[in-house]
């Protein structure tokens, strides 16, 4: 092997394997090989902030499930506990922590570098339990008129109806072995 052929990579075939403007003697070859660690660094970088943010998530979680506690609490003393107001917020609380723990998931399974397939999945149940959330504490008094209220509602179905369309895709064409969302 001659020294010139020496340099080259082991995988490396021929000039014709080259893209048109590296093979040119543009820049962006040779820069490939100067950028690259800057890439990998941040690559890294990018990871551990995913991490952090999965930290974050971690203790809003344990702080949102302290606090539920607490007002379970107070609501038992003060005798309010079964004001079906109350229960409603109750169950609020419970589905944002419950979209806290699939946004954790989600930061996971980027951090992981998890399936395009996982990841999607767990965006959309994100959502679907967002809704759930909106359509439990929906209230048509709330609003200004009943115009207002039903096109609020029918948005709330059009919505939910989409990311059921997305999660049947989803299974239908990309396939479900193991790519389940923890805890399914």
């Amino acid at each position: 092997m001659s020294g010139e052929d020496s340099d080259r990579d082991e995988g490396s075939t021929d000039e014709a394997d080259e893209s048109p403007a590296v093979a040119a003697g543009s820049t962006a070859g040779t820069l490939g090989g100067r950028v690259d660690p800057f890439v990998d660094f941040s690559e890294r970088v990018m990871q551990l902030v995913e991490l952090i943010a999965g930290f974050v998530l971690v203790v809003l979680f344990a702080i949102g499930v302290f606090d539920l506690g607490l007002q379970i609490v107070n609501e038992i003393r003060s005798g309010d506990i079964s004001d079906p107001l109350v229960v409603i917020g109750f169950i609020d609380t419970a589905l944002l922590l419950f979209i806290i723990v699939e946004v954790y998931n989600t930061v996971i399974a980027y951090a992981r570098s998890d399936e395009t397939a996982r990841i999607l999945r767990l965006v959309i149940f994100t959502g679907v339990i967002a809704l759930v959330r909106k359509a439990i504490v929906f209230r048509t008094g709330e609003f200004a008129t009943k115009a207002d209220a039903l096109m609020v509602a029918a948005a709330y179905a059009l919505l939910t109806l989409t990311l059921a369309v997305l999660l049947f895709v989803s299974y239908q064409y990309v396939g479900s072995e193991g790519n389940e969302p923890a805890g399914l």
